[in-house]
């Protein structure tokens, strides 16, 4: 893509309580130092009065207004899948999409979740080891996670999900492209916990709008790594309580900037600066606490 033939782009972010979201202005601000206009709007289905069963609509105002994409948030990365045209490989193993090209009136799906996991995982908790994993939720945002860990070197995932059929089903998918028994759906949380190496937590708790812990402090041991996919706030209290333990933690900065970094790349066709991105990013959190 050329920034001669496409001086202006317009993109958007679909999901509910997403006013607080850093991807518009990371986004936005990498266009700008690329040379063009990125615009880059929130569509918060909460003030909206919109629920994931008006993406259809959405989608067709998207089409309409010349989008050329989408990112796709909670709640919607799975009930969006069969309204797309086109799915990458990435996204149809995942059954989880949260990048939507718009390209001569098709919908194409992507997923830069698992991508930006992996890469914000290695450069934030190289060396781990990664025997047994337990991770929470499995969900659009949790099913590009698991991918994730189990490429990155997982042995065994125990996932575990307030609809244990969903986990099952997460479970049965894994084990069908890493083979039997890496992925299982957990039963027992307090026994997995006690045989862990390393938590990833990919539930909304623990966001601005939904504070809390998602399992109880007592079942977090300081000999064990804690990942969070949460970023804002970029410190959560299941951060914190790990880290007063003695855990090596992974915030979720590092999947929010580069998933971001993939969804610029898909949207523009243009080549982003994923340090100048993850600067950004920091300084927007840094600016937030001030």
């Amino acid at each position: 893509m050329s920034t001669a033939t496409h001086p202006s782009i317009v993109c958007g972010l679909i999901g509910s309580g997403i006013q607080a979201s850093l991807t518009p202005a990371m986004h936005e601000q990498e266009g700008e130092a690329q040379g063009f206009r990125y615009v880059y709007k929130k569509i918060d289905l909460d003030p909206l009065g919109l629920t994931a069963n008006d993406l259809p609509e959405l989608l067709t105002a998207a089409k309409r207004m010349g989008y050329a994409g989408l990112n796709i948030t909670f709640p919607c990365k799975q009930a969006i899948v069969p309204l797309l045209d086109e799915l990458s490989d990435e996204a149809r193993a995942l059954n989880a999409v949260n990048t939507v090209v718009i390209k001569d009136g098709k919908l194409i799906g992507h997923n830069t979740d698992c991508s930006g996991f992996a890469e914000g995982f290695r450069r934030g908790l190289p060396g781990v080891k990664m025997d047994k994993v337990v991770q929470l939720g499995a969900g659009g945002a949790g099913a590009a996670v698991a991918h994730a860990a189990l490429s990155l070197g997982a042995q065994q995932l125990t996932v575990f999900d307030i609809d244990p059929a969903r986990a099952a089903e997460l479970a049965a998918s894994l084990c069908e492209r890493f083979g039997a028994g890496r992925c299982v759906a957990g039963t027992d949380l307090a026994t997995a916990m006690a045989e862990t190496d390393g938590l990833i937590h990919c539930t909304p708790t623990g966001m601005a709008k939904l504070p809390g812990l998602p399992l109880p402090a007592e079942l977090i041991d300081g000999r064990i790594w804690v990942a969070e996919i949460v970023y804002f706030p970029l410190e959560t209290e299941l951060l914190r309580v790990a880290r007063a333990k003695g855990c090596r933690t992974l915030d979720g900065g590092g999947m929010a900037v580069f998933q971001a970094v993939g969804a610029f790349r898909h949207f523009t066709g243009l080549e982003p600066d994923a340090e100048r991105m993850r600067a950004h990013f920091l300084s927007m959190v840094a600016a937030k606490k001030d």
